[in-house]
């Protein structure tokens, strides 16, 4: 056989690979080679076209899909707004001012949009100044390149200048954000926690006298739904029954719920637990005259310490055991703060939301002011005061709604220190309508700028560090409760639609899409579990602005409903590990009603008490402020789609429709 001569031998296998030898002479020293390839099959046409049926099954099918899911979210809307209260909101909470302000804005800007419309229609420059005079074919593009002359040269330069002041209070509010973030990282890192000098430990020979006096408080108003979980919870703490007292201080005007309240007081009083009830005729200053009233009461100078918890607040039987020892060798200590474990996060999207908020809040907030500064604001519940702090700062005072940040701001004035606790969990709820939810944040974000136009004074005054006055004035309330929803609303709200019809002024890309989104991410970073939730969190953060930049203005200027408290609702949810409990105890709960029922007829209040518990039907609301605003986005979104300015539709778009569901109050129904 010839040296260049080529041998191939093919062996099919049943696998459909072929092996293939082949030997060349022109390959280097003689080798061989062996190439291993997969049989490629060839597609028949009647697999093609079976292919192609498929895929056009497919669309076919998304489409009624889709139309089915469309006329449902409209019929949603239509019956949404057909079963509406009129009276959807309190009028003073309602904001007429800021509705009527928006309202007016609204009609301004469909004005425009028609303008632009019909610009754009005849093919007229929507972004670009024509001098005029130049290719002017009647008296209507005169005065439309007359408007756009205008706005360059006097509109423009005003609107770029404020949005330029807002850019930098987001910026330094954004900086603000990142660096208590990588204070969190930090403690993480250097796993760093409070120190405890010493636990109490029971003593066979002393007893119970080493544990100090601690004194517990429950304020509650008309709570008939948590009144026994909070209760149950607050007897089974696992300290020397000696050593502690349970005041349940409720102020409830509905006649059967203190009857239910006093009944279950007395069944946990005949079973050993050192319990009282105190009710009080008149409910001035709502909860802090309620703790105000109870603080004034002889035995409470036998106590050190007192721990207040909501109504809705479910301690475990080791709470005081983990929190009072760190007042022991501590004497500057004022104050320990639990952190809050929610038992219906995962309830609603509603809920989740406010979950990542919540777990931001405590996991770097108040962890990282807590760890630096030896101060935050106290929560108002799942807390312990050393009650010696509470008299040296003026006690409870009735001059704001939020008495938990008064008395934390007066106690740091005065030098004392805080404590928080991240590892320390008490269990309470969410709210989970947006009627309720909304009506927190106002309580929530007026009372800071009630509390900060009464505080500046002694703020400058006191002796503290210049750097903690810095702290109190720049970080705590200006930063933190004045500027974010100031920039919130008006930066995203208002600026933004603005500068579609006045594109001279366009903010950039960065503004509206890469630092919010970046922002929220550090957000959502204590709560991994919530990062499919990034986009629903960021818009409706920015929804919720109008509400908190509201009650901002309100609390600040004493306007409307600044002084007003509104009970937060709760469904009395219980754990998982209660439902059994529950469920065996449900028939002795109705029994026990029974009787107090029986009771109060012979009373002659039966009567009254049928009529209070009888259920009204829940109506669902409209939100005129979110609608307004959903409306301005939306006209803004349709002028920036003629202009095409790309990610400034998008946001307008997705924001729009996020205000729209919120206005509808369709937020908060249950998800699977």
């Amino acid at each position: 056989m010839a040296l260049n001569s080529t041998v191939v031998v093919t062996l099919e296998k049943p696998e459909g690979i072929s092996l293939i030898e082949r030997n060349d002479s022109s390959s280097n020293g003689g080798r061989s080679s062996m190439i291993f390839q997969d049989k490629q099959r060839a597609a028949s046409p009647k697999q093609f076209t079976w292919l192609l049926l498929l895929k056009a099954y497919r669309v076919v099918a998304f489409i009624p899909w889709l139309l089915s899911t469309s006329f449902a979210v409209i019929g949603s809307i239509k019956k949404r707004i057909a079963s509406s209260d009129s009276n959807e909101e309190d009028p003073r909470q309602s904001g007429r001012k800021l509705y009527r302000f928006i309202k007016a804005f609204l009609v301004v800007s469909l004005i425009g949009l028609a303008v632009e419309v019909f610009a754009y229609l005849n093919r007229w420059n929507l972004r670009i100044v024509n001098p005029l005079g130049i290719g002017v074919d009647n008296l209507v593009q005169w005065w439309y390149l007359a408007w756009l002359n205008f706005r360059a040269d006097y509109v423009a330069p005003w609107i770029a200048a404020f949005s330029k002041f807002c850019i930098v209070l987001f910026l330094i509010q954004s900086l603000d954000r990142l660096l208590q973030c990588l204070g969190c990282f930090w403690i993480k890192c250097k796993k760093m926690k409070p120190v405890v000098d010493g636990a109490f430990d029971d003593d066979v020979e002393n007893g119970s006298s080493c544990f100090p006096m601690v004194l517990v408080q429950i304020p509650m108003c008309n709570e008939r739904e948590v009144y026994e979980q909070s209760i149950a919870a607050a007897c089974r703490l696992d300290w020397p029954k000696d050593r502690f007292l349970v005041q349940i201080l409720d102020d409830s005007d509905d006649e059967l719920v203190q009857h239910l309240i006093k009944d279950e007081v007395m069944s946990w009083k005949e079973s050993g637990v050192n319990i009282v009830y105190r009710h009080r005729f008149v409910r001035t200053g709502y909860k802090a005259g309620n703790l105000k009233s109870a603080m004034a009461c002889d035995y409470v100078k036998n106590y050190e310490f007192v721990a207040i918890f909501d109504a809705d607040f479910q301690p475990n039987p080791d709470f005081l055991k983990l929190t009072v020892p760190h007042f022991k060798g501590n004497p500057e200590l004022g104050l320990v703060q639990a952190r809050w474990s929610f038992i219906n996060r995962d309830e609603n999207l509603l809920t989740r939301l406010q979950y990542i908020n919540l777990c931001f809040h405590f996991e770097v907030e108040q962890q990282v002011n807590g760890m630096f500064l030896d101060f935050f604001g106290f929560n108002g519940t799942a807390g312990v005061w050393r009650i010696k702090a509470l008299e040296d700062s003026g006690g409870w005072l009735e001059r704001t709604t939020v008495e938990d940040m008064d008395i934390a701001v007066r106690a740091h004035l005065k030098g004392w220190k805080f404590t928080f606790l991240n590892d320390v969990r008490v269990l309470c709820e969410l709210p989970e309508s947006y009627e309720t939810y909304k009506k927190q944040q106002h309580r929530w974000h007026s009372g800071p700028m009630q509390l900060f136009r009464l505080c500046l004074p002694a703020i400058l005054k006191s002796k503290i560090s210049i750097w903690k006055k810095a702290n109190l004035i720049f970080l705590f309330f200006l930063l933190r409760k004045l500027i974010l929803p100031f920039y919130s609303f008006t930066l995203f709200c208002i600026i933004l639609p603005l500068t579609m019809f006045i594109p001279e002024a366009e903010l950039p890309a960065w503004v509206i899409c890469y630092v919010p989104i970046t922002m929220s991410i550090l957000n959502i970073l204590p709560a991994p579990k919530s990062f499919p939730f990034l986009m629903p969190y960021l818009l409706f953060e920015n929804t919720m602005s109008v509400t908190k930049f509201n009650a901002m203005i309100s609390g600040l200027f004493q306007l409307g409903s600044a002084y007003e408290w509104v009970v937060t609702k709760k469904t009395g949810r219980a754990s998982e590990s209660d439902l059994v409990s529950l469920l065996a105890e449900r028939e002795a709960k109705n029994t026990n009603e029974e009787k107090i029922q029986r009771r109060l007829s012979e009373s002659g209040l039966d009567l009254l008490g049928k009529v209070k518990e009888t259920k009204k039907e829940k109506k669902n609301r409209v939100y005129r402020k979110e609608l307004a605003v959903a409306l301005l986005l939306l006209t803004a979104a349709g002028r920036s789609l003629l202009s095409a300015q790309g990610i400034h539709f998008y946001y307008l778009l997705f924001q729009g429709l996020s205000f729209l569901v919120v206005g509808l109050d369709l937020i908060g129904e249950q998800v699977s």
